[in-house]
């Protein structure tokens, strides 16, 4: 249990601050609480010792209130804390690895399913977010305020503490057997939510060939599995804590029952003074309930350790850009040497070696599978090469930054991609900084001006995620015109016309002064 909570702890990183501000601002609510004891005891004291004086009742009042306000500010500070560190280390995280996603060799997405990702970006990060500053502060405000209930019963009589000591070691060992078999079944958990998110992205991106085929209902078998296999995992998480938190629920209320035994057996034999009795039968209500805080933190342990687990491995991913130097060449000649490259154990390129002189325009011709896009891929760095070399100016391009490199670059997709936002923001995808003048010139070179002055709110209007609102032709000129906005040396148009033979275009240019 140590080693879990200290991976979870330096998860926290930066946020620990913060969970340790909420877990202090908890124990001075535990403390602010113990306000409302002193006013019973001090009720309870005045009744049983015949005094009615109002000057008792106002310092009961006066604690209550203490109690009530302040716990109430108390318990507010604490949970703004923890929702600061929960949604901050999610946001850390998130950011880390779509950076980290920015520099990943494309191939890596051939070996591991984007849903894997989007499943842990999405699903296992909010566990994470929702869970990490609970866990850590209910185990430690959970664990320091018992202390200060314990050290109060043992004022009344140790005996009665001991009681209450040995209900709550019982307790504590039927948390850590839970705890334990959790272990068993988390990472399932984890994997059962990935793949639930996997199975429903694949789903909703192939509907149209689903629809097509007349496969509804039919062609979802892999999306009813996941949802199965999510059903089964997280019921056996239920069938497996049921049991334990049943058991935990009674070895408390044994040992509240027990309290209270021994309270009124005490009193009867005159070793017990009636108020310290009534208000070891009030305490034996109180003093588990921090607990169970503490109880339900350990329970959670597991789960959000394989949590934890599921987001550092994603954050684990290849990295390609490790050693590069911002780098600007003074030629844009691209130099194929003698580059091989594979797909797994599939050749596809064999001792290339060819040169793309500056300021020239090269047409790649060659039937489906030939590895066109594949040649140009490695011009961006999509990929690594197995062997050989590729160079822009003179410069191998592992030598570049991947920035510094893609700034040399400017693509049109053979699949385009367009973003769920404004035509003007799609153009201005790879030159953020340019003026609506500029967006409309580049339009009007991509011939796609016209049709977006037709639209509704024109350059202002919102497309759907990948551009479905519009055709494949629209989406093709609104990515020609993103690649002449960004006005990069080197232009690479992967397309696929009307033939049996596609064409792959890599020009290499001045860039403008505009």
């Amino acid at each position: 249990m140590i080693g879990t909570f200290q991976k979870i702890w330096q998860f926290a990183g930066a946020e620990k601050k913060h969970i340790n501000t909420s877990v202090w601002i908890s124990f001075v609510n535990a403390i602010l609480q113990m306000f409302q004891i002193v006013a019973i005891y001090l009720v309870v004291l005045a009744l049983t010792n015949g005094e009615h004086s109002a000057r008792t009742a106002w310092m009961a009042l006066v604690c209550e209130l203490i109690s009530i306000f302040g716990g109430a500010v108390a318990s507010s500070h604490s949970k703004l804390y923890q929702t600061h560190a929960g949604y901050f280390m999610a946001a850390d995280r998130r950011i880390s690895i779509a950076n980290r996603m920015k520099s990943v060799p494309m191939g890596f997405f051939n070996e591991n399913s984007l849903g894997q990702v989007s499943g842990v970006c999405t699903t296992v990060v909010s566990t994470i977010e929702s869970l990490v500053p609970m866990v850590l502060v209910n185990i430690l405000s959970g664990l320091i305020t018992t202390v200060v209930f314990i050290a109060l019963i043992l004022l009344f009589d140790w005996r009665i503490g001991l009681i209450a000591l040995i209900g709550i070691a019982l307790y504590l060992l039927v948390v850590s057997a839970m705890e334990k078999k959790s272990a068993v079944i988390a990472d399932d958990t984890q994997r059962s939510q990935t793949d639930l998110i996997e199975a429903v992205l694949e789903t909703v991106q192939g509907m149209s060939v689903v629809k097509s085929f007349n496969l509804t209902g039919k062609g979802d078998k892999k999306l009813q599995n996941a949802l199965e296999y999510s059903r089964k995992s997280n019921l056996a998480v239920e069938q497996l804590m049921t049991p334990y938190t049943t058991l935990q629920e009674a070895v408390l209320q044994i040992a509240g029952v027990g309290m209270m035994f021994a309270a009124i057996s005490l009193w009867s034999k005159g070793t017990m003074s009636l108020p310290n009795a009534l208000m070891t039968l009030i305490m034996s209500f109180l003093v588990f309930n921090q607990v169970k805080l503490f109880g339900m933190g350990v329970a959670m342990l597991r789960m959000t350790a394989a949590a934890i687990d599921r987001t550092v491995e994603t954050e684990q991913m290849p990295q390609m850009d490790e050693t590069g130097k911002v780098i600007v060449p003074k030629s844009h000649d691209i130099v194929f040497d003698h580059v091989n490259f594979s797909y797994e154990k599939k050749p596809i390129l064999q001792d290339i070696s060819v040169t793309l002189p500056s300021q020239t325009t090269t047409a790649i011709i060659g039937p489906s599978g030939s590895g066109k896009t594949t040649f140009c891929n490695l011009v961006a760095r999509f990929w690594d090469t197995d062997s050989g070399s590729v160079r822009i100016g003179g410069v191998d391009v592992k030598d570049y930054t991947l920035e510094s490199l893609m700034d040399q670059i400017s693509m049109v997709f053979q699949n385009v991609y367009l973003f769920a936002d404004t035509i003007e923001n799609n153009i201005k995808f790879g030159c953020p900084h340019a003026t609506h003048a500029q967006v409309v010139e580049a339009a009007k070179k991509a011939c796609c001006d016209d049709f977006i002055e037709a639209l509704p709110d024109g350059y202002d209007t919102v497309i759907g995620e990948g551009g479905a609102s519009l055709s494949g032709g629209e989406k093709q000129r609104i990515s020609i015109a993103r690649a002449m906005l960004k006005d990069a040396p080197i232009i690479i148009l992967d397309r696929r016309p009307l033939t049996s033979t596609r064409r792959t275009r890599i020009g290499c240019r001045k860039r403008s002064k505009s």
